[in-house]
């Protein structure tokens, strides 16, 4: 459910099908198109001689109700009281490689250890799915090949390396590994040997993974030293239209409107958005410039939002004021919402039932429209509206 990278180049032409087919037909197509970019073709076969489809895989791609929850269900599901100690024992005990990551990349030890925790609960869960057949079967779905088939020759890279057994590599369902998730793509570009053993283990060595976890981060433009999420109070009379995450201001002019740290200082001289994950009567937040990396990581707005609170938790900040939200919708009710809310023309993505970043939009377009609070969250009073 989790996507290392989001913004990969499209794959060259291949001189078979690029998706679908049969399946021998498209791993010849593999071959070709590896040929074409200098590898050799007998490697090229040896490496792809034990790839299978995997309809776990799809099945998985296809069951993502996790992201259904609302931000307060989910958060509160993840973030564990166990969890975060946890966190803190993790810190003690890689404290020169946190202290290595602030000084080299300006990444705050939280937030590598929310995605440490978040991804593979500190590498103790890293996925048993074969990794190859992953990518192969994720590339000849035709949903997302864009984004899949480039991770094979990846993949090929690293075996061509010694650091990839097709037949024994395991990870996530979509590919990802090792104990931050990495898709091979990534690895290749940001992986480092944090523990000086000479190689590059993402699955064994917790100096390799948080090292190359920063260096990815880094590489997705993270801005060293500064914030990126801060809990803040909201007054009732805020224009709600201006809150979500494609509208940024400076911090200069949220404070003017009367939007203050929950604690500690706001950080003047950087523009931030205001998120309100359940409407106004919700926790609200800050998003500073370095929030938008976390969606380079994962473009799950609950995922994402979760994973940056998270952060701020493990270095210091309190739980968040829950209030007292509007009731949402269920997930049947959010896709009867979807569907209205095209019939009026607006773009929300699919109809999944999920409230991403397209329909979280469109509600506050309408919300506007009819005279609501434009806060984004759909409830059950907006939906008979439409």
């Amino acid at each position: 459910m989790r996507l290392a990278a989001l913004l990969l180049a499209l794959a060259g032409p291949a001189a078979a099908q690029t998706c679908g087919g049969p399946f021998p037909a498209f791993l010849d197509g593999l071959v070709q198109e590896a040929t074409t970019k200098g590898h050799d073709s007998a490697t090229t076969r040896a490496f792809l001689a034990t790839a299978n489809q995997d309809q776990s895989v799809l099945a998985a791609d296809r069951r993502q109700g996790i992201f259904q929850r609302p931000f307060l269900d989910f958060s509160r599901a993840v973030i564990s009281a166990g969890r975060l100690q946890n966190g803190a024992r993790q810190y003690e005990r890689h404290r020169a490689t946190f202290d290595r990551i602030e000084q080299d990349f300006g990444v705050s030890p939280g937030v590598l250890l929310a995605f440490w925790a978040l991804e593979t609960d500190y590498g103790a869960v890293q996925g048993d799915f074969n990794t190859l057949d992953a990518l192969v079967t994720l590339a000849h779905d035709c949903r997302r090949p864009e984004l899949f088939r480039p991770q094979i020759f990846a993949a090929l890279e690293l075996y061509e390396r010694g650091d990839f057994d097709p037949a024994t590599t395991t990870g996530a369902w979509a590919g990802e590994i090792g104990m931050v998730q990495m898709l091979p793509e990534d690895i290749l570009e940001n992986g480092r040997d944090g523990d000086g053993d000479g190689k590059v283990s993402l699955k064994t060595s917790p100096q390799d993974a948080l090292l190359s976890g920063a260096a990815m981060l880094r590489s997705l433009g993270w801005r060293a030293g500064e914030p990126w999420l801060q809990e803040v109070t909201v007054p009732d009379t805020l224009d709600w239209s201006l809150t979500g995450t494609d509208t940024r201001l400076p911090i200069a002019d949220w404070q003017a409107m009367g939007v203050a740290a929950r604690t500690g200082p706001l950080t003047d001289g950087l523009d931030a958005s205001l998120l309100l994950p359940q409407g106004r009567n919700g926790p609200a937040f800050l998003a500073y410039p370095n929030f938008d990396v976390f969606f380079e990581w994962n473009q799950s707005f609950t995922y994402v939002t979760t994973a940056a609170y998270m952060a701020t938790r493990l270095m210091g900040a309190p739980v968040y004021d829950a209030g007292n939200p509007d009731p949402g919708l269920s997930p049947d009710q959010m896709e009867e919402l979807q569907r209205r809310l095209q019939a009026r023309g607006r773009d929300v993505g699919d109809v999944d039932g999920i409230l991403g970043a397209k329909t979280r939009n469109a509600v506050q377009e309408v919300q506007q429209e009819l005279g609501l609070p434009a806060d984004a969250w759909p409830t059950p009073d907006l939906l008979n509206r439409l």
